[in-house]
């Protein structure tokens, strides 16, 4: 079992920053996928950015050269570094991990475990 508690959202304005962190529990940390999805009210939940065991990452459109996804497994964490965010950036946001043997991708059904989410408003 995995386990995943995120933090660090908040409330910030058009053009701000903020860093997400998720903290992972159980084994072999490294060697998962670990990805973020968020989901604005009255939307379908989407992809955002996905990091891999192998640390190649991949990016939803809407948030390349904003976002960066980062992991530190020693920490058993991985990040999110949200900059120039927008008030469409307003979502709940979630940490998802996903042991699939070739790497996870931007579909949430490659993620068998998922993290109660955290609230990020941008305000204009």
């Amino acid at each position: 079992q995995v386990q995943l508690v995120e933090s660090g959202g908040g409330l910030v304005q058009a053009g701000g920053s903020l860093r997400l962190s998720c903290a992972a529990s159980g084994r072999t940390f490294s060697s998962y996928s670990m990805g973020w999805f968020r989901q604005a009210p009255g939307k379908e939940r989407e992809f955002v950015a996905v990091i891999r065991g192998s640390g190649n990452t991949v990016y939803a459109d809407s948030v390349k050269g904003r976002f960066t996804i980062s992991r530190d497994n020693a920490k058993m964490s991985v990040y999110l570094q949200m900059n120039s965010l927008k008030p469409e950036d307003t979502a709940v946001y979630y940490c998802a991990a996903s042991s699939r043997t070739y790497g996870a991708g931007p579909s949430a059904w490659h993620y068998e475990y998922w993290g109660q989410g955290t609230q990020v408003t941008v305000s204009s």
